[in-house]
């Protein structure tokens, strides 16, 4: 069975590696998915790894689609489906069939992991942009409230990133080490949360502000 899964998981492999993630509404529950889950749930509990990245590929975009549902943004749904499944590894020796089927497991594994990952991104807050903010007159006064008010609606992930590119000055670079993610994940991040930032103060018809952020990328 070993070398089953070792060539399910090859064939799996070969396809996500054309197109990536995708989001999977559907877990395939037939008779032989669930067999072979099941024998593939007690090889990764002896430590099988072709096993873990079987699971793996059977439900990556299960979770995908799942985890974006939460978090609102496919590259941060992308890093926590990669962390749902690096934590199986340690947690899957838990997992016990008689209280629930694997696949409603995981999915509540994916949640707790989804929950805790938006809490620990929850570090950048509209207080310290607000202390970074120049406040001389009234017009600039003005300016400065209605970027933090625009800085507020932003998902919190897009917001991190342009506060750290356009307010403390970080290079995509330093912002990926700092945030723990790909400079892909920071330049997707930073381009939607710049957009939405600039259409916001366009908007609020705040202009001269929208010109000095773009600029200062």
């Amino acid at each position: 069975m070993i070398d089953g899964f070792r060539a399910r998981a090859d064939a799996s492999g070969a396809e996500r590696a054309k197109g990536g993630f995708h989001i999977k509404a559907t877990i395939d529950d037939s008779p032989r998915a669930v067999r072979l889950v099941r024998q593939a749930v007690v090889r990764a509990k002896e430590g099988d790894r072709e096993a873990v990245r079987f699971l793996y590929l059977q439900y990556a975009d299960n979770i995908y689609g799942y985890v974006r549902s939460i978090v609102r943004d496919e590259y941060e749904a992308e890093d926590v489906t990669q962390q749902v499944f690096a934590k199986l590894i340690t947690i899957i020796a838990k997992y016990e069939e008689r209280d629930v089927t694997f696949s409603a497991w995981i999915l509540r594994v994916a949640r707790n992991v989804a929950v805790d990952h938006m809490r620990r991104r929850r570090t950048v807050l509209c207080e310290e942009v607000r202390e970074l903010l120049p406040e001389e007159d009234d017009a600039s006064h003005t300016r400065s409230w209605m970027l933090r008010e625009a800085l507020a609606a932003l998902p919190d992930a897009q917001r991190q990133v342009v506060v750290l590119r356009h307010v403390v000055g970080l290079s995509p670079g330093e912002i990926s080490g700092r945030l723990g993610r790909s400079v892909p994940s920071v330049h997707g991040l930073h381009n939607r949360g710049r957009g939405t930032l600039c259409t916001a103060l366009g908007e609020m018809q705040c202009g001269p502000t929208v010109g000095a952020t773009a600029a200062a990328s």
